[in-house]
């Protein structure tokens, strides 16, 4: 199960017990915000890409932005192109719903988006539709695996 492959992960760090099992999906940026008890823009949605090569990356993002098409093709140098629902868990590691920067398939790299450094603490999934960890900007970069670091990617949370 996805959730025990992060919460092996996250034990190098000594903060698997930190994981949050919720009774209620916590799938969406809605339900996770209802589940974990904050605004949504504090969830930490993680979107999955292909890029021209057929690499994959994942966008670490606040539940309230959006990622920017010009942003993203100025960056990577194509256009974006999110992964189809059948790629996500072969591809990345974890099914959708789940989806998250820890314990993912070797060669994906995980960006961050500027858009979840406004918060003290947020909330990224732990690889099950249920589970949620609290972290950092400081800590979801040094736990993030593959981390490429903080990116301005997104649009949309600035008016917010």
């Amino acid at each position: 199960m996805s959730i025990e492959k992060v919460r092996a992960y996250l034990r190098q760090f000594k903060i698997e017990d930190r994981i949050i099992e919720f009774a209620s999906s916590s799938a969406t940026v809605e339900l996770a915000a209802q589940a974990a008890g904050c605004e949504p823009a504090r969830i930490a949605k993680t979107l999955s890409f292909k890029l021209q090569d057929g690499s994959c990356l994942l966008i670490v993002a606040a539940g309230d932005a959006k990622v920017d098409n010009a942003k993203f093709k100025h960056f990577f140098g194509c256009k974006a192109k999110m992964l189809s629902a059948e790629e996500v868990e072969p591809l990345i590691g974890h099914a959708i719903g789940g989806v998250c920067p820890f314990a993912i398939n070797d060669g994906v790299k995980t960006y961050l988006d500027i858009s979840l450094q406004r918060f003290t603490t947020f909330f990224p999934a732990c690889g099950s539709h249920n589970s949620a960890i609290e972290l950092t900007p400081e800590e979801l970069e040094k736990y993030a695996a593959n981390c490429q670091g903080w990116h301005d990617l997104c649009k949309g949370w600035q008016e917010n």
